[in-house]
């Protein structure tokens, strides 16, 4: 043994560190399996979407203590891939049909432009190239998007056209079009 670790350069004490580690180190091969196993099952158990958070919690609650860090490096170790949900779009009245049947049917919302000065603008318009007009209905002007910005454009064209009976407003998921005081302007 002297000799193989003067050709290899080791020190000899690290050999034999090595090898009184041995059997820890398959006991520690074993654990993890046998973790893996545990993790498939509740990987399994929920399509395949769990990340190693859920899972890591999903095992403690059935009495297995997992350490956060342990679940993520067995699960990567084992190839234990996270399948992403798929997509649940929203109800979406226009199914992807971006024509309308008269001017001012449909008022886009979301143009929101960050002017170089750091004012912010929310521009609501009718959809530019797909709809009658390419015109905006209105627009207001404040520090940061917030939903008194959409609300006064709105109250805006409505007092235009005299009403926005029959509109459809379409815009992303802002937190401005899912807030209380958008839902009741709409309503």
């Amino acid at each position: 043994m002297k000799r193989l670790c003067e050709v290899l350069e080791l020190k000899r004490s690290s050999y034999y560190k090595w090898l009184s580690g041995r059997q820890a180190r398959a006991a520690g091969k074993h654990r993890d399996r046998a973790l893996a196993e545990k993790i498939r099952e509740v990987h399994g158990e929920f399509g395949g979407t769990y990340g190693s958070p859920r899972v890591t919690a999903e095992l403690r609650e059935k009495g297995l203590p997992v350490n956060e860090k342990r679940a993520p490096w067995v699960m990567w170790a084992f190839f234990i891939c996270v399948r992403p949900h798929r997509r649940v779009h929203p109800l979406d009245l226009l199914q992807r049909d971006f024509t309308a049947p008269e001017p001012g049917w449909e008022i886009h919302g979301g143009h929101h432009l960050p002017p170089a000065d750091g004012r912010g603008v929310s521009l609501p318009c009718d959809r530019p190239g797909l709809l009658f007009s390419h015109r905006a209905v209105g627009w207001s002007i404040a520090d940061d998007v917030r939903t008194d910005l959409v609300v006064d454009v709105l109250r805006t064209d409505a007092r235009t056209r005299g009403g926005l009976d029959g509109s459809l407003f379409y815009s992303d998921h802002g937190a401005q079009y899912g807030s209380r005081a958008f839902a009741d302007l709409c309503t």
